[in-house]
């Protein structure tokens, strides 16, 4: 249970059975959050900024997404078999070494001029990222009584989609602060910006190496003998699929999002205009996060994951089948109660983990991968039945997760209900 991983703690507080330090612990781990948020959101700045350096096609420049989400399936389980073996702490600075490293193959990557060297710099970098929220979302989880986990994580999480919110501001000043076609000038206008974000993962990363955060197992340079099998804990195999479903449904009502408020009637508004408003989608999972954080103090995750899913289904149905304003702000909307889904899936499924919760959280970062899998799905169904009706593959992912806050969660396993 999640309580015999924290009673395993090197510095505990005898009188609560919990790690000391717990907030200081927190407000440290808050940076990591915003920096994975705002790096995985700079794509969708890279993707049309790459697309007018290189003169791709829309096909090659998701080649983006498809190498950054492509580490999550490579690097997740390895990353959470390591991380078991060398603990939290080590594996976030071992994140944040490999992030750093990512960036600064950036500048070969523009002196070079080739295309393929910046999927490979993105790849490095998405694989530091993988090996971050290996590290620091169980981490999160342990740091504190187990039915608060989900209040914890979502509250670290605000501070990712605080990031996500930033980022498209930083990345188009930096891109395209010029007004200039990209064409003539090549790529070397990411030199500066990836440079910056690799030193700032660096100075984290000296940081975290000298913190004194609480340890929370007790570590082994053996591997352990008596592992379960991942399959004999049912919560976790259906929380990997609600994680699939969401971060797919997310990254793909934001990918279409400029598209959607592009038609005439819709809000007819040029491209410009309509990516400006997509801070209001990831700025509303910001508000939204800080919001459910103290929900979930007193209502139980599963529940309200269960309601903002049906909510967020309700809202894409709405605007598929309305027009005008109420379309474009009940499309917008869902960013505010897609808030709480991630970290509160994470931590239901990695209950009662124990030490395998390393591995069951490389298992759901796996499962992140469904961020380039569903978008292709719904981008070859609007070629065929049309945009607006494309948007009904995302609204039934939030079928499955609203079944995972109210019964999925609960599927213990037998050896474990007897624990």
């Amino acid at each position: 249970m999640a309580t015999e991983f924290a009673s395993k703690a090197a510095h505990v507080d005898q009188s609560s059975g919990y790690p000391k330090n717990i907030g200081f612990a927190l407000s440290a781990l808050t940076s990591l959050f915003f920096m994975w948020g705002f790096i995985t959101c700079l794509n969708d700045i890279l993707i049309p900024y790459l697309k007018g350096a290189f003169q791709l096609s829309y096909t090659q420049a998701m080649l983006v997404q498809f190498c950054f989400f492509g580490a999550y399936v490579i690097v997740s389980i390895p990353a959470g078999n390591l991380v078991g073996r060398i603990g939290f702490q080590k594996g976030i600075v071992l994140g944040l070494m490999i992030a750093a490293l990512g960036c600064v193959l950036f500048v070969p990557a523009a002196i070079i001029g080739l295309y393929e060297v910046f999927l490979l710099a993105l790849f490095v970098l998405a694989s530091g990222i993988t090996v971050l929220q290996v590290s620091a979302n169980p981490y999160v989880s342990a740091l504190g009584k187990p039915e608060t986990a989900p209040s914890r994580l979502t509250l670290t999480q605000a501070f990712n989609s605080l990031g996500t919110t930033i980022a498209p501001f930083f990345g188009a000043y930096l891109l395209f602060s010029s007004g200039q076609e990209t064409v003539s000038s090549g790529a070397d206008a990411v030199k500066v910006p990836y440079l910056l974000l690799a030193t700032a993962l660096g100075i984290l990363a000296i940081i975290f190496a000298v913190l004194k955060l609480p340890k929370l197992v007790e570590q082994s340079d053996e591997p352990s003998t008596n592992a379960r099998p991942l399959t004999e804990y049912p919560h976790l195999i259906l929380g990997a699929i609600g994680i699939f479903l969401y971060v797919g449904a997310e990254v793909s009502i934001g990918s279409f999002l400029v598209s959607f408020l592009h038609q005439p009637s819709i809000a007819g508004l040029d491209e410009a205009q309509a990516a400006k408003l997509i801070a209001y989608y990831w700025g509303g999972a910001m508000v939204g996060r800080f919001i459910g954080a103290a929900i979930m103090q007193k209502v139980a995750g599963g529940k309200v994951l269960a309601f903002n899913a049906v909510v967020s289904m309700m809202l894409v149905i709405f605007a598929v089948n309305q027009t005008g304003a109420l379309a474009m702000w009940a499309m917008l909307a869902v960013g505010l109660f897609n808030s709480i889904m991630f970290p509160t899936i994470f931590s239901l499924a990695i209950s009662g983990l124990g030490k395998e919760a390393s591995r069951g959280s490389g298992l759901l970062c796996l499962a992140i991968v469904g961020g380039a899998i569903i978008p292709i799905l719904q981008g070859l169904l609007a070629d065929n039945i049309g945009l607006e009706n494309s948007f009904f593959l995302p609204a039934a992912c939030y079928i499955f997760i609203a079944y995972f806050g109210l019964w999925g969660c609960h599927k213990k396993s037998n050896k474990e209900a007897a624990q």
